[in-house]
């Protein structure tokens, strides 16, 4: 994600019981173009063989 601006944060979700990653994490930029350009390049790429979900994230309802 620092290819497209500076990151401010990561959260890896982890499993309690497990203690592995649940594959994905919340990533939050300082410059809000940046991350939608982050989100329209990225959404659909593959990584390690895995099509990468890059969405901005909502509120629980």
């Amino acid at each position: 994600m620092e290819d497209y601006g500076a990151v401010s944060s990561v959260k890896v979700i982890m499993d309690r019981e497990t203690g592995k990653s649940k594959g994905f994490a919340f990533i939050e930029m300082e410059d809000d173009a940046a991350a939608a350009k982050a989100i329209a390049e990225l959404n659909g790429a593959e990584y390690m063989g895995r099509t990468m979900v890059v969405k901005e994230a909502r509120p629980k309802a």
